[in-house]
C-alpha cells in the first residue's frame, strides 16, 4: 500500500523560529518537515482500526521552550472522533514528553487506534496541533490530513450462518431380533413341557409363525446355539449338547408344521461344555469363594482338570450346582428378520396429505425430508417434535427457521429441548440463532462446542474467524465451501488469485463486488469496471459503498469509473 508524504502549510513559529522565537515567528514550514500515516487509507479488522503516524522535524526549528500538542481527529459523515494526542517539547521544558533537540531536530511515532463504527467508512485521519509558548497558547488554523477513506472490506463477509440438521434413521427395511431360551435337567436332552409354556418361548412362537406368514416380513435367519454344563466327561457332554440341538431343531419345526409354513431353515451349533458362560456367571456373582473360582479357571485350561479341582471345593460345588449349573444346560433360539416398512412414496404422500399423526418418529422425519414445500416440511417436524418429544423434530423445525432468518421462531423451537441437551447439531443451531442475534462471543462458544456437527458449524467458525481478525484460520474452515465467504477469507489473507477463482464460482452480487476488488488490488481497470456494473444491476446498495470504498480510490478520476455512478 502506497503512502503519502504530506507537508505542512502552516506551522507553529516556536516549533520553527529558533530559541529567541515568539508564537507569530511560527507561521511558516520549514524544508524537511514531513508526516505520513501507515496504512493509508486505514483499514479496519474487528471492529478496530490501528494506524501509525511518524513526524520528522528538521534542525535549528524546535523552540527549546516550546511544547506541542499534535491531536489526531478521526472525521466521518456526522462527527469525529478525537484521538490521544502527541506531544512534543523543547529541551528547557520541565515535562516527561518526548523532546525535540533544537539544533539536530528529530522524529516522532504516534500509534493510534479506536473503534470504528459504520459511519467511519468515508472518513479521514487528520492533525490538529496547539502550541504552548511560556503563557501564551495558539491553534494551528489548518488541519493537516494524513489518512484518506477505510478499507473495511472484510465487513462484506455474509453472516449468513449454517444450521445443523440431524438426519432421520428411517429404514426401508429393518431387522428384528427375538431371543428364546429353553432349558434341560442335568444330563438329558428332552424338553420339558413347562419349558415351552415360559413367556419367551411363547413369545418366539408368535413372532416366527406372524413373521412367516406376513408379506411384509422376512424369516432372514434362525439358529440354535445348544449347551451342556461344564461337569461330567466331555464326550458324553459333546453327544447331550448335539442332542439339546436337535430336540430345539425338531420343535422349531413343528411350530411351522402346525402353521403350515414350509422353507424354514434352522441353523444349529453345539457348543458342548459352556466353561465361558460358567465364568461370565461366577464373576457376576456374589459368591464369597468366587476369587477361588475364577483362580482354578486361570489355571487350568483342562476341563477334566478344571473340574476336579472345583468339585474338590465340596461347599463350593455345591452353590455352584444350585445357582449356575442349570442355567448352562440350554438351548438358546435366536429369531433374525426383516420388516419392511413404508415405501419412500407413500411416505412422502402422507406428509402432503396430512396422514402423518400415525407415523412413527424415524416415519415422520423421513417424511418431512421426502416433503418439497417448506411450509409442509417445518409443519411435519414440528409435529413429530410434540407427539414423539423429538429433539430431532424441534432441532430440524429450528433450522428451517434459522434459513428464513427468523431467530426468535428457531429459538422457540429448540427452547424445547432441555438446555443441558450436548447434541452437537443442537448446539451448532444455539449458534446460529445467537449470530443472528448479533451475539458474536456467544455464537463462537456454542460453535466450537458443538464442532462435531461437521461442516455447517466448520463454516460457521470460518465466519468467526473473519470476524475477529483470524483470516488464516478462516480460509481453513472455509476451504471447500466455494461461497462468498470463502472469496473473502482468500482476499484477505491476499491470495488474489484464489479470492477471484472462488468469487467466479458463483453469480451473487457481492462476488462480482469481490471480482472488482480483486481488479483493483493488481490494477486492471477492465476487471473494477465490468464487475462493479454486475454487481450494481444487481444490488443498488452496492453503488453507494463502491463510491465510498477506499479499495477503489485509484479509480475514482477515471471518466468511465465516474459513469457508473
Amino acid at each position: 500500500m502506497k503512502v503519502k508524504v504530506f507537508k505542512f502549510a502552516v506551522i507553529i513559529a516556536a516549533l520553527l523560529a529558533g530559541a529567541c522565537g515568539d508564537l507569530e515567528k511560527m507561521k511558516n514550514l520549514p524544508e524537511g518537515f514531513t508526516v505520513k500515516c501507515n496504512p493509508n487509507p486505514v483499514e479496519v479488522h474487528a471492529d478496530k482500526v490501528k494506524a501509525n503516524i511518524e513526524g520528522t522535524i528538521p534542525g535549528k526549528y524546535f523552540n527549546k521552550k516550546a511544547t506541542v500538542a499534535i491531536t489526531p481527529y478521526v472525521v466521518y459523515d456526522g462527527g469525529e472522533l478525537a484521538l490521544a494526542p502527541k506531544m512534543l517539547q523543547g529541551e528547557d521544558v520541565q515535562a516527561n514528553n518526548q523532546v525535540i533537540p533544537f539544533e539536530a531536530g528529530g522524529s516522532w511515532k504516534h500509534e493510534v487506534e479506536y473503534d470504528y463504527k459504520d459511519e467511519m467508512f468515508s472518513s479521514r485521519i487528520e492533525l490538529r496541533m496547539t502550541i504552548t509558548y511560556k503563557d501564551e497558547t495558539s491553534d494551528l488554523e489548518t488541519p493537516q490530513v494524513v489518512a484518506l477513506g477505510t478499507v473495511a472490506t472484510y465487513k462484506l463477509v455474509e453472516t449468513d450462518p449454517m444450521p445443523s440438521f440431524i438426519k432421520d434413521e428411517y429404514k426401508g427395511v429393518a431387522t428384528e431380533q427375538k431371543e428364546a431360551k429353553i432349558n434341560f435337567v442335568v444330563r438329558k436332552s428332552d424338553i420339558r413341557k413347562s419349558e415351552l409354556t415360559k413367556d419367551d418361548v411363547k413369545a418366539l412362537n408368535d413372532f416366527l409363525v406372524a413373521a412367516a406368514k406376513a408379506e411384509n416380513m422376512e424369516i432372514k435367519g434362525l439358529n440354535v446355539s445348544s449347551y451342556a454344563s461344564p461337569e461330567g466327561p466331555i464326550d458324553f457332554n459333546e453327544k447331550l449338547s448335539e442332542d439339546r440341538g436337535k430336540n430345539t431343531d425338531k420343535f422349531l419345526g413343528d411350530i411351522f408344521k402346525k402353521a403350515k409354513v414350509n422353507g424354514v431353515e434352522v441353523s444349529v451349533d453345539s457348543k458342548s461344555e459352556d466353561w465361558e458362560g460358567f465364568q461370565t456367571a461366577v464373576q457376576n456373582s456374589d459368591f464369597e469363594d468366587k476369587e477361588l473360582i475364577l483362580r482354578v479357571l486361570s489355571m487350568y485350561s483342562d476341563p477334566d482338570v478344571r473340574e476336579k479341582e472345583i468339585r474338590n471345593m465340596s461347599k463350593v460345588y455345591r452353590v455352584l450346582e444350585e445357582r449356575v449349573l442349570p442355567d448352562l444346560r440350554r438351548s438358546v433360539m435366536t429369531a433374525t428378520v426383516d420388516v419392511k416398512g413404508r415405501s419412500d412414496e407413500e411416505l412422502k404422500q402422507m406428509g402432503e396429505n396430512n396422514n402423518y399423526s400415525e407415523l412413527t418418529e424415524e416415519e415422520m422425519l423421513h417424511s418431512a425430508a421426502l416433503v418439497q414445500d417448506p411450509a409442509k416440511k417445518l409443519e411435519i417436524y414440528k409435529a413429530a417434535g410434540e407427539k414423539h418429544n423429538s429433539v430431532r423434530g424441534y432441532n430440524n423445525a429450528a433450522c428451517l427457521y434459522i434459513k428464513s432468518k427468523d431467530a426468535a421462531s428457531a429459538k422457540a423451537m429448540l427452547d424445547k429441548i432441555p438446555a443441558d441437551d450436548k447434541t452437537p447439531a443442537v448446539l451448532n443451531n444455539r449458534g446460529c440463532i445467537a449470530m443472528l442475534n448479533g451475539n458474536f462471543d456467544e455464537a463462537k462458544n456454542l460453535f466450537v462446542e458443538g464442532a462435531n456437527a461437521g461442516n455447517e458449524a466448520k463454516y460457521n467458525l470460518g465466519i468467526m474467524a473473519i470476524l475477529n481478525n483470524e483470516y488464516p484460520a478462516a480460509l481453513e474452515y472455509l476451504g471447500g465451501t466455494d461461497t462468498f465467504n470463502q472469496g473473502l477469507a482468500a482476499l484477505l489473507n491476499g491470495k488474489l488469485d484464489a479470492a477471484k477463482n472462488t468469487f467466479a464460482k458463483n453469480e451473487s452480487a457481492k462476488d462480482y463486488y469481490g471480482r472488482a476488488i480483486v481488479g483493483a488490488r493488481q490494477e486492471n481497470e477492465k476487471e473494477v469496471i465490468d464487475n462493479l456494473r454486475a454487481a450494481i444491476s444487481k444490488d443498488k446498495s452496492l453503488k453507494d459503498r463502491a463510491l465510498k470504498d477506499a479499495e477503489f480510490r485509484v479509480f475514482v478520476g477515471n471518466e468511465i469509473f465516474k459513469a457508473l455512478f
